[in-house]
Formats: C-alpha cells, sequence, structure tokens
C-alpha cells in the first residue's frame, strides 16, 4: 500500500486529490495538509510514501517544505502546480522533488505518477521537461568540475536527461535492463544524486548535455 500526503492550500483541489487515490486498491492517503508548515509536520508524523505538494501555499511554500521533508524522511515528492514556469521546475528538483506534474493532469495518470514515484523512479511532464532544458540551455548552465564517470556512466547520463527509461536507454546501448540499472546506480552514487530527476539537472547545468535548438 502506498501511502500519499496531499498538500493544497486549496480545499476543492486538495479533497479532489484525495479522493482520487484513496478511490485506488494500492494507495491510501494519511493526510491533508492546506499549507507548507503543516504539511511538513504532518509528513514527520506520518512518514508517507509520497507527498503530493503544490508550490505556492502560505505560512510556507511547497518548494521550502519539499526539502525540509526530504531532509529528514525517505519520502518522495512530487510537486504539482497550475503554474507551467521554469523557475519554479528547476527550484523544486534541486529542492529534492522527484517529479512534477501540472494541475491538469487526468485523474489516472495522477495516480499512475504517484505509483512511479512510490517506485524510486523519477517522473516530468513532457511540456515541463521541454522548458526546463530550455531554460536550463538559456540560463542554468554553469560550469562544474568532471565527475569520475565511465564513458559508459557518461552515456547513460545523457540518455537519462533525453529522458529515456531503463529499457529505452537498454535498446539505444544494446545492454540488458539490468546493466543500466546498475549504471545508474553507480553514476547516482558517484554525483551524489538522490534520482534520476537530479540527474536530469545535473546534466543540463554542468553542460554535459546541450539540447538542439
Amino acid at each position: 500500500m502506498i501511502s500519499v500526503l496531499v498538500a493544497d492550500d486549496q480545499r476543492s483541489v486538495r479533497h479532489g486529490f484525495a479522493a482520487v487515490l484513496n478511490a485506488q486498491p494500492d494507495v491510501t492517503v494519511v493526510g491533508t495538509a492546506a499549507d507548507g508548515a503543516e504539511a511538513v509536520r504532518l509528513a514527520r508524523e506520518f512518514r508517507p510514501d509520497v507527498a503530493l505538494m503544490d508550490i505556492r501555499m502560505p505560512e510556507l511554500n511547497g518548494i521550502e517544505a519539499v526539502r525540509r521533508i526530504v531532509a529528514d524522511l525517505p519520502t518522495r515528492a512530487l510537486m504539482i502546480t497550475t503554474f507551467d514556469l521554469d523557475d519554479y521546475v528547476y527550484d523544486a528538483l534541486s529542492a529534492g522533488a522527484s517529479g512534477f506534474l501540472l494541475k491538469d493532469v487526468r485523474a489516472m495518470d495522477l495516480v499512475e505518477s504517484v505509483r512511479v514515484i512510490a517506485r524510486g523512479d523519477a517522473l516530468l511532464a513532457p511540456q515541463v521537461t521541454r522548458r526546463l532544458i530550455a531554460e536550463f540551455a538559456r540560463q542554468r548552465s554553469r560550469s562544474h568540475p568532471p565527475a569520475d564517470l565511465t564513458p559508459r556512466e557518461l552515456e547513460v547520463l545523457r540518455l537519462i536527461a533525453r529522458g529515456l527509461s531503463n529499457a529505452e536507454i537498454a535498446g539505444e546501448l544494446v545492454v540488458t535492463e539490468h546493466t543500466v540499472k546498475t549504471h545508474v546506480a553507480r553514476l547516482l552514487a558517484k554525483l551524489g544524486l538522490r534520482d534520476r530527476a537530479q540527474a536530469i539537472v545535473y546534466a543540463y547545468e554542468s553542460g554535459l548535455v546541450v539540447p538542439h535548438a
């Protein structure tokens, strides 16, 4: 059973998401919060698998709330917002969020996204990913010392940044999916990254990947 905390300052949105999630046989909502401070308190109390977090909330914004939650807990954060703005994507992922969706997401896509995040994967809405890449290329790129990655690990990192799954990377490199998982685990450990979402941030910030115009 996947335990979820829902945090959104709009009551109708908060209750709507909770109702959709509670209707699933493998998901249970353990708490709902109307602001970021309450979200942090409930996360520490219930230790949910996934925190579904709005960006703009009173008392404490969703990004700072996520920063505090993931610093103390194994909880994984899925950000959801009305605002398709690049800075929010960057800040949320840098704070430790594992996924980012817009509020117009379909109900079953929301449920599947929670499942993906709970499994330990990362998830970005496609339209957000495109804007994220453009923003990194235009404003956020800066030099980092090269990491001690092997040529194959660098190749895998570039493919992760393109949004490919482990299965797709395995097909691209003509290796087994298990081999890809091993490469991903090693490069995350070497870079000190939490998950694939942070790997995408690293790849574009460091200039390892440059998007096509």
